[in-house]
């Protein structure tokens, strides 16, 4: 019976609470004996704050009208180890950082508090949230549920674990380089890049230049992301209202699917990736929807140019002080001075033509949605590799000239802020767990999980294979 709690939606769950069915205090219970149970092997939940504390904030909350009651209200919830949360380390996956409480929430914090989630801890990151891989030396290494031996992907890997193996029922991420779209895919749930600016940045977290990055929702099915994003993002639905209104999904009858697949082979992939994604197209097929396979809308060089010179600009203007600064620059991984130095070589020029490169591939993306209802693509381009490799240094013989060239996947989206929804389309025969992006216009993002809940309705991949080692 904890089972089958700790693997139901969170808007049953908040359901039965305000109808007196289930209790925070038993819900906090399930889920404190299950991350004692699991965690130790997979260290996705740090930070974890006393028992005793946490089920006397549950037993308050069970106190509380149900009229008072916020869209979250006495959910267990761990945070990801980049925001503030009161009462609790920020460790950023860094040494540079001190583990001593703060004793302030970030703006999307308070929205969650707000709304009534119970703060159990943090969720681990990658080193400054850096790389598709979440290692660090202050907690140690993410690992990944359905084999101990590979990554759990990341930024954003701790929270896509505590998801997949029942520890909480609705987690926070960030998405600069598919943060919250690659961990999703490689622990069978779902991730929600939102439209830039739809959810507000940390304004205290220093420069964030060129709209690369955005806070987001993860969860096992697509009405629990559409909950959480309108709390992020300052637009909570009354506790009767549930998921937000998107019933059962939109009907793909007559849906228009481009399939950008391999970006006409420019793309490098392992084996079995994009056969699962045929077959999930398939399924939309199936469903009723028109899938047109696409020749590349726009220079893949060009986009990566773009986005390489963007994003180590922005990382020399975050992370540059750490650089600079003898206490720290030792403390922090290569791959943090590299996107310093690189951003800091860059010239105006580089800039301004970068600049005019992401503008000239957001009319072409525009113009594509005159055409299609959504846009699909995979997730990423590798499996989940050995979890003691910084990053895979090569694909299908192809080799990496960066640390992050292997999630070249996700930076069309990434690039001009569009809506992108990992989706899980199934297992390949390493046991291992795939995604694909349903990817919609700009300010579409209602419309691009509306066509992820139809998804949902007709596979539900989440909880018919959870990790069956941690049930």
């Amino acid at each position: 019976m904890t089972q089958d709690m700790l693997f139901r939606n969170a808007t049953d769950l908040v359901s039965d609470m305000a109808m007196g069915r289930l209790s925070a205090v038993d819900l906090m219970t399930a889920t404190l004996d299950r991350i004692e149970r699991v965690n130790p092997s997979l260290t996705a939940v740090v930070a974890l704050r006393n028992r005793a504390d946490l089920l006397a904030e549950a037993s308050a909350a069970d106190l509380v009208p149900a009229s008072e009651r916020g869209p979250l209200h006495g959910l267990p919830m761990a945070v990801k180890d980049l925001a503030n949360v009161a009462g609790l380390p920020t460790s950023n996956g860094s040494r540079t950082a001190s583990l001593e409480p703060v004793d302030n929430d970030d703006l999307l914090v308070c929205r969650m508090r707000a709304a009534g989630v119970i703060f159990t801890g943090k969720t681990n990151v990658p080193e400054l949230g850096l790389g598709s891989h979440s290692f660090n030396e202050v907690y140690g290494t993410t690992r990944n549920p359905y084999d101990v031996n590979v990554s759990a992907g990341g930024s954003s890997g701790g929270a896509a674990v505590a998801l997949a193996t029942g520890m909480q029922t609705i987690a926070d991420g960030s998405d600069m380089m598919g943060s919250l779209r690659n961990p999703a895919a490689w622990n069978n749930v779902y991730g929600f890049r939102p439209t830039f600016g739809l959810v507000p940045n940390e304004p205290t977290k220093g420069p964030s230049p060129f709209n690369l990055s955005t806070l987001g929702p993860m969860a096992r099915s697509v009405k629990d992301i559409a909950l959480l994003l309108a709390v992020q993002a300052g637009d909570a639905p009354a506790p009767s209202d549930g998921s937000g209104s998107l019933g059962q999904g939109t009907d793909m009858a007559g849906a228009r699917i481009g399939w950008l697949g391999d970006w006409g082979g420019a793309l490098p992939f392992e084996d079995g990736i994009l056969g699962l994604c045929h077959n999930a197209l398939a399924t939309l097929k199936g469903l009723g929807a028109d899938v047109v396979t696409l020749d590349p809308p726009f220079s893949r060089e060009a986009i990566w140019q773009s986005w390489t010179h963007l994003r180590a600009k922005a990382c020399s203007l975050n992370y540059g002080p750490l650089v600079d600064d003898p206490a720290t620059r030792d403390l922090i991984k290569q791959d943090a001075v590299w996107e310093v130095e690189f951003g800091r070589s860059l010239s105006d020029t580089d800039i301004e033509t970068a600049l005019d490169l992401q503008a000239q591939w957001a009319r072409t993306a525009d113009e594509m949605f005159d055409r299609f209802d959504v846009l699909i693509m995979p997730t990423t381009q590798v499996w989940p590799f050995k979890q003691t490799l910084p990053y895979p240094p090569e694909i299908a013989g192809v080799q990496m000239d960066t640390y992050h060239r292997w999630m070249e996947t996700v930076i069309p989206v990434s690039l001009i802020g569009l809506p992108s929804l990992n989706v899980p389309i199934g297992f390949g025969d390493n046991g291992l767990a795939m995604g694909m992006q349903m990817i919609g216009r700009a300010g579409s993002d209602r419309n691009t999980l509306a066509f992820g809940q139809a998804w949902h309705a007709a596979t539900g991949w989440p909880n018919a294979h959870p990790p069956k080692i941690y049930l």
